[in-house]
């Protein structure tokens, strides 16, 4: 049976393969337990009190199951909202039902999809017609940087005064530090994190590390989703750049393989054109690897002073700073320690604090 809860968190999006939002409500909610919320989830939760919705509204349905959710949140949520007595529904992506009484406060990550809009993605519509609705009406919106902030005002002329910013974190448990072994036969490699879309500037590290002195001695690995649309294009550049022998494609890496992965590279290579926050950065310098980031957007909230940063559009910066961490055992050093104190900063308990703080605010 079902407890009445005035406050509603909805899960209703996450994967069983977590990416960036996933990990985000996985890691807030639990701090939310004091508001008492109900959890509108395709799976019980242990200690909270959960309201159970279809297991087809994610991103692993494809299109569909991104439709099912839409139709759901539009249709069926606000009939849950009520049938619970909502006061306030707490959604960790900017989605909520519209022309309805359901107060609700929702999380933008990015607004990536209106800065490189896709003509034929589904995506460039949602951002450009539904969304903007959605944090009109929204009591308030909590984003993930100042960037992010920034963009919500300038893209959709909202007031400041209705935004709160609230860095994220990363599991300081699992990015740390590992005694790893070296195998003799490795050849030292560099690592880009991600996903191949155009915006994430795969292409430009690449062509950077071909670039690179006596690159014959160095690898480039691109970990992250494959996507038959993009990375057959980067297979190409690289045989066209005679280094397709170099180049490693590891598709989705698991989360318990990720940290050897960062702690055995040379660096992180992350010059995304743009990110509503980037998290590979913050879990790169939380091993203590070496990272070279852009100079702009959400990056350099994330990685301060601790990591080399560059534009994201000249090539010969990106290779250049590769070029210093290869031969430069100092610098290398220096990035660590760096990196490992900037890591520090960042913590769950701070974002789950932060966030619960701001919807008190708003539950009466």
């Amino acid at each position: 049976m079902t407890q009445f809860s005035k406050f509603l968190i909805n899960l209703s999006l996450l994967l069983s393969k977590p990416t960036g939002i996933t990990v985000y409500a996985n890691n807030v909610f639990p701090y939310l337990k004091t508001l008492e919320p109900t959890l509108l989830a395709a799976k019980q939760y242990q200690d909270f009190n959960t309201h159970l919705v279809p297991n087809n509204l994610t991103p692993e349905q494809g299109t569909k199951g991104h439709l099912n959710r839409l139709l759901w949140t539009q249709f069926k949520l606000p009939k849950i909202y009520h049938k619970l007595q909502g006061n306030l529904l707490f959604s960790p992506v900017p989605e909520a039902p519209l022309f309805t009484k359901c107060r609700s406060i929702v999380m933008v990550h990015d607004l990536i999809p209106l800065r490189f809009p896709k003509k034929t993605s589904p995506l460039t519509p949602y951002f450009k017609y539904y969304i903007p609705q959605v944090l009109k009406q929204a009591e308030h919106i909590i984003c993930n940087s100042q960037a992010t902030a920034k963009d919500i005002v300038e893209m959709f002329n909202i007031s400041t005064q209705k935004i709160t910013p609230i860095l994220l974190a990363y599991d300081q448990n699992h990015f740390k530090p590992l005694e790893v072994q070296q195998d003799a036969l490795n050849i030292p490699y560099f690592l880009y994190l991600g996903r191949h879309d155009p915006h994430k500037n795969v292409n430009r590290i690449v062509e950077a590390f071909a670039k690179l002195k006596n690159n014959k001695n160095y690898q480039l690995w691109l970990a992250g989703p494959t996507d038959k649309r993009y990375t057959p294009k980067l297979i190409e550049q690289a045989q066209e750049l005679g280094i397709e022998k170099q180049i490693k494609i590891l598709d989705y890496v698991d989360y318990e393989q990720l940290p050897i992965l960062l702690n055995q590279a040379l660096a992180l290579v992350f010059p995304s054109l743009w990110e509503g926050f980037g998290f590979p950065v913050l879990e790169a310098m939380g091993c203590g690897t070496p990272v070279i980031t852009s100079n702009i957007s959400s990056l350099p909230e994330v990685a301060g002073d601790a990591a080399l940063l560059v534009n994201p559009y000249n090539l010969e910066e990106i290779t250049a700073e590769m070029q210093k961490i290869a031969t430069d055992n100092e610098m290398q050093s220096q990035l660590k320690r760096l990196g490992l104190q900037q890591a520090k900063k960042f913590s769950w308990q701070t974002t789950g604090e932060q966030t619960l703080d701001t919807l008190k605010k708003f539950l009466n």
